[in-house]
């Protein structure tokens, strides 16, 4: 074949090419916006402050990523089953939460690079006789769990014979739920239940000694995005090696100063 007939197979190659290079990453930048599927209530990842001021962990850390691309952050509220359908449907481009890479989640759904590792953990009203997480497996008992967590997953292993009252919301209904007599234990991610006692009265709750469970987080793209998943990593080992994501973990994870000011 003389050369110029491979003229249209090469333009065609060019073509296919320059199609396929063309990601979320450009449709973000055209748009100028970044949409983020995030927590309705879920402190001290996602929630509305006193001030009425979206902010959370997770929130600061979808911000600094739209800062970094050079667009404006869009937050989308959903309750907690509602977060992966939200991106599955493309109404959002990013999942921005407390959620545990599992297995099955993976097969829907590419997570990033952990953000951190954290576990489940056992609460209780604090003048339950549940002193221990043995104490929790016995016959009888009803365990609070939110909708389709880790937690939900953990209790269902780990106690067996619990009755399980699963909370379509956020982590303060199992909270409630326990406060109200309306489960004996409550079963949730332990950066998350220690952020959400604080907004209730001092001293009612306690935390039972060891974890269910110890697992990473993570936030979440679909499989078609690629490109956004490989920049959500170069940027969480940008934030980790300069010390912006110990900052941001150390002020809502690892302690309850943010209280002060939300």
């Amino acid at each position: 074949m003389k050369p110029w007939k491979w003229l249209p197979v090469l333009v065609a190659a060019v073509a296919l090419t320059a199609t396929a290079s063309a990601g979320t990453l450009e449709e973000i930048s055209k748009r100028g916006e970044l949409r983020i599927a995030c927590q309705t209530q879920g402190p001290p990842f996602s929630f509305i402050d006193k001030n009425g001021k979206r902010t959370g962990s997770s929130v600061e850390l979808a911000e600094l990523m739209a800062q970094e691309m050079g667009v404006k952050a869009k937050f989308l509220d959903y309750d907690w089953d509602g977060l992966i359908p939200a991106l599955l449907s493309k109404k959002a481009d990013i999942l921005a939460a407390d959620m545990t890479p599992t297995l099955k989640r993976a097969l829907k759904i590419a997570f990033t690079r952990p953000f951190m590792y954290t576990g489940s953990v056992v609460f209780v009203k604090a003048d339950s006789p549940i002193r221990e997480i043995a104490d929790a497996k016995k016959a009888g008992l009803k365990a609070a769990v939110l909708l389709g967590s880790t937690g939900e997953t953990d209790a269902k292993k780990h106690f067996p014979q619990a009755e399980l009252k699963s909370y379509k919301g956020g982590g303060p209904l199992l909270i409630d739920a326990v406060l109200q007599g309306h489960a004996d234990f409550g079963v949730n991610d332990s950066s998350a239940v220690i952020g959400q006692m604080a907004n209730f009265p001092p001293n009612s709750l306690r935390v039972l000694p060891g974890m269910v469970s110890k697992l990473p987080l993570a936030f979440a793209v679909r499989y078609d995005s690629m490109d956004l998943l490989e920049w959500l990593n170069l940027f969480f080992l940008h934030i980790e090696l300069d010390g912006r994501l110990e900052t941001n973990l150390n002020y809502w994870v690892n302690s309850l100063d943010w209280k002060k000011d939300h």
